[in-house]
């Protein structure tokens, strides 16, 4: 028998930001016990008594299965699997004050989409390391999850992706529900470099509807950032058909496509001219996790000789002053090639 529960019913989400919202929400409506830990008690108090979440997901009501605190101990007691829902950037600093109290035979499961600056992990070695358990024992969240739209109930698939498949199929009964479909998958690293990698694309396609651009430079934004993290995933051993799939094209797509995206959105201001502070305050303070990614995956990429020019120029347009336009300009007049190399 395996040593954690096949019949996920308590679930621990730790972070009440909007997706971490809207996957407790889907727990819920699965018919799972879920409790929410937030860092702030005002809105683990809203959670907790009046089932909405105002700050981040407002008007959208959480099932009476979802309960919420402050207090990372008493969110985690019991717990049978335990979502990690904050930032790509601080989730490592979030893990090791809650490494002690994670249940021991809780399955962990990532939601955060992005690559850790510096040592340039990917999500689940980030958990591994700091939970101190088998990078093939998490579970990685990933597909088209604008979380607003979810919440909303609207009709959404994702993938849930481990190397122990049955791991996967434990989180993928958990989740499902009447407008929540997950599908398995093994292969981590496409799933986890299609969500990293996307996020940097979205905002390239933000950029350019800032600059009054069209339908044609989109679809060409879109495709060749596919072409940058497919070669990227290449490299470190994903399989191809994960960028054809829910957690590549999938998620590219939406988050490219979506006002609801921060990337996109984020990006956009950055076309129109704002500065990276502008747009920051704009988005109440949040930057998007493309700015941060843009820079951890283009140094992932140079350390491994891959060839990923939009995120290059994501990179210099966000940390090192370079025009969106001039930008444009430098991708257009590079030297021709083959569509595959």
């Amino acid at each position: 028998m395996p040593g954690f529960a096949t019949d996920v019913q308590r679930v621990t989400v730790l972070g009440a930001g909007s997706w971490g919202t809207a996957f407790a929400k889907v727990l819920g409506d699965a018919g799972r016990d879920v409790t929410m830990w937030a860092r702030r008690e005002e809105v683990a108090a809203e959670i907790r008594d009046r089932h909405t979440n105002g700050s981040y997901l407002p008007d959208v009501r959480l099932p009476e299965r979802v309960t919420a605190t402050s207090d990372a101990a008493a969110a985690l007691a019991g717990a049978q699997a335990v979502v990690l829902a904050v930032p790509s950037q601080s989730l490592r600093a979030n893990l090791s004050v809650w490494r002690e109290l994670l249940p021991a035979d809780a399955i962990l499961v990532s939601l955060a989409k992005g690559v850790e600056l510096g040592t340039l992990k990917r999500m689940s070695e980030v958990v591994a390391e700091i939970a101190r358990v088998d990078v093939g024992e998490v579970v990685v969240v990933s597909g088209p999850n604008l979380a607003r739209e979810i919440a909303a109930a609207q009709p959404s698939a994702a993938v849930v992706a481990c190397p122990d498949h049955e791991r996967a199929v434990a989180i993928q009964r958990a989740c499902s529900n009447g407008y929540f479909r997950p599908y398995t998958n093994t292969d981590v690293v496409g799933c986890e470099l299609g969500g990293a990698c996307k996020n940097v694309i979205a905002l390239s396609c933000g950029m350019a509807a800032g600059l009054g651009l069209g339908t044609n430079t989109m679809a060409t934004l879109i495709t060749r950032g596919l072409a940058e993290m497919a070669r990227l995933g290449a490299k470190l051993g994903a399989d191809p058909l994960t960028f054809a799939g829910l957690a590549g094209v999938g998620d590219l797509v939406a988050t490219c496509s979506s006002p609801l995206s921060r990337n996109r959105t984020f990006g956009e201001r950055l076309g129109r001219g704002e500065t990276l502070e502008q747009a920051q305050a704009a988005a109440g303070g949040q930057v998007a996790e493309g700015v941060m990614s843009c820079s951890s995956i283009r140094a992932l990429a140079q350390s491994l000789g891959v060839d990923m020019p939009l995120t290059d120029a994501m990179h210099r347009v966000c940390h090192e002053g370079v025009d969106p336009r001039q930008a444009g300009t430098e991708l257009l007049g590079r030297s021709q090639k083959h569509e595959w190399y």
